[in-house]
């Protein structure tokens, strides 16, 4: 299916499942049907599974979004406590779209009681209350972790053997179109897009190895995030690359009040560890979102320094932001009343992470060693994460690497064939039929038929650069800019290097957004740029074996004499 023909089918009101292959566009597709809904003036709830997702859409996560934090079942007390909060309950009321990314990463149980929720709220049996749901995602990605000790649920939801959402009662009653985009447009190596997809369809050839063989790479390469399956081997390294640092070390222990056991089941959840050692220069990842503060569960960086009075790190993010790291809170309450918390600066080292953590992430270059993955999926996310073969640079491999769930790919099976149908079913209407369901569905959302073409004749006035521009003379970050637009941040570079050349920008306007590594090697990539000339990035990126990401090699290419 074409993304044309699946944005058609969003814009009728239908339930969809939007899925497809990395490179397909799924993204882009959600970006187009969100802006054809504002030019209507509806307005989408955005949510995603994660918090990194969620930043990519420029959106909540569903947990914040529908009120259920972290809770692993709702109670019916929970339920009246969510239902009594009016910030949600507004929300969820104002909402007629409810789009979810990456739900290939939300339990059965954690759908199902989002569903109640908005059934609740909305105070409708329909499922989900009659929000049109748009679910997004890739059951190839990687199923949410379980816990070894799940209860039966209060309510009467999903149990944890209903790992997969798909398998939900939730996801049958809803029974959502299934849309699954066939193009490709992720141009970058057409020969490492056709080896992912040979994982998936289980095609693995004698070829497909030998392109894996010409990556080996023992020795972790300066610079780039190391992957591995397990955790002991992340703390290990992580652990390592902190010693080889030779600024002076501060440690922030993690405060508790509450029962043990609460305080224990706080404790496993926090992804941030009990004593927190942090240096200047070490790479580091946030562990919570604060919308405020502009960063989310996954958001990467480096400690710059230290404030001299509190003591607090200080955070400057890939994206270029430096912001503060101050201590916060993860909490159980009842009946609006603490029972217990913890308190820790929202960080972890992260010169390596797990498969699972850097799911959701787009990565230039990584080093990974998957000679000890466990579960099926883990080697095909891990791979997935680089976007070229150039930025692959692999440590190890066992055969569960390259193996997906067998229930994964009879599934995948099922949704193509449900996507032909969808797609043969939507053939047969007429575009006049089409037009008067999508402005059916307008009004039914209490949206405005004509505000579209008014729209039109604004946003034709201002050239996609001059939106650019302007956001970044407000100080606005590549990254914020890329969110609020829903562009890619190569298209955001690439608008930068057009100002520049056209001397709207200067060498001032860029610089901030220069890492400490990068101003030190600047001269070293310029050489390289002399030598092999300055067109093209991709010469650039491979000489240097992936040890600059394409948003440095924009940079230092606009600072190019």
């Amino acid at each position: 299916m074409t993304q044309d023909e699946a944005l058609a089918i969003l814009k009728t009101g239908a339930n969809v499942f939007l899925t497809g292959e990395p490179g397909s566009g799924k993204t882009h597709t959600i970006n187009r049907y969100v802006s054809w809904l504002r030019e209507h003036d509806i307005e989408p709830a955005i949510t995603a599974s994660t918090g990194i997702a969620a930043t990519h859409i420029g959106g909540f996560t569903i947990h914040s979004w529908s009120g259920i934090g972290i809770r692993r079942d709702l109670s019916p007390h929970d339920l009246d406590t969510i239902t009594d909060n009016k910030r949600i309950v507004d929300r969820v009321s104002r909402a007629r779209i409810l789009i979810i990314d990456e739900v290939s990463m939300l339990s059965a149980r954690t759908l199902a009681m989002v569903e109640t929720v908005c059934r609740t709220i909305k105070r409708n049996e329909l499922p989900f209350g009659g929000l049109q749901i748009i679910l997004v995602g890739d059951f190839f990605q990687l199923p949410p972790v379980q816990k070894n000790d799940e209860e039966p649920s209060l309510l009467g939801f999903e149990q944890k053997q209903s790992q997969f959402a798909f398998i939900s009662h939730v996801w049958h009653t809803l029974s959502p179109l299934v849309c699954y985009l066939s193009e490709q447009h992720r141009q970058e190596d057409s020969i490492f897009l056709d080896f992912l997809s040979a994982i998936r369809n289980g095609a693995i050839s004698p070829s497909h190895r030998t392109l894996l063989r010409s990556r080996y790479s023992p020795q972790p390469r300066s610079g780039i995030t190391q992957l591995y399956a397990h955790n002991a081997d992340v703390n290990t390294i992580n652990a390592s690359e902190l010693g080889k640092l030779a600024s002076e070390s501060k440690t922030f222990t993690m405060m508790s009040k509450g029962p043990a056991k609460l305080v224990e089941t706080l404790k496993r959840g926090c992804l941030s560890p009990e004593a927190l050692s942090l240096k200047v220069g070490a790479r580091v990842l946030f562990t919570k979102n604060d919308i405020e503060r502009k960063y989310v569960n996954g958001t990467l960086g480096t400690i710059t320094y230290f404030d001299k009075n509190t003591g607090f790190p200080y955070v400057k993010t890939n994206a270029g932001a430096t912001i503060p790291a101050v201590p916060d809170e993860w909490r159980i309450e009842e009946d609006g009343r603490v029972l217990a918390r913890i308190t820790q600066i929202p960080l972890r080292l992260a010169w390596a992470l797990t498969v699972h953590k850097s799911q959701g992430m787009s990565l230039d270059a990584a080093h990974m060693d998957l000679s000890r993955t466990f579960e099926y999926g883990q080697g095909y996310v891990a791979l997935s994460r680089v976007r070229t073969l150039a930025g692959l640079f692999l440590a190890g491999l066992n055969n569960r690497a390259l193996e997906i769930h067998p229930e994964i790919r009879l599934q995948d099976k099922l949704f193509r064939k449900q996507a032909e149908e969808t797609q043969q079913a939507f053939l047969k209407f007429e575009r006049e039929e089409l037009q008067q369901m999508q402005e059916n569905f307008i009004t039914a959302c209490g949206g405005s038929i004509k505000k579209v073409f008014e729209k039109k004749k604004k946003t034709e006035k201002i050239p996609t650069i001059e939106v650019t521009l302007a956001l970044l003379k407000n100080g606005k970050s590549v990254e914020q800019i890329a969110t609020e637009r829903g562009l890619a941040q190569g298209t955001i570079f690439s608008h930068l290097e057009q100002l520049h050349a056209d001397k709207r920008i200067g060498n001032a306007d860029v610089e901030p957004y220069l890492s400490k590594n990068l101003k030190k090697e600047l001269q070293k990539i310029h050489a390289a740029f002399k030598e092999l000339g300055p067109e093209r990035l991709k010469p650039i990126f491979e000489k240097f074996d992936g040890a600059y990401s394409y948003d440095d090699l924009h940079l230092a290419r606009m600072l190019l004499d």
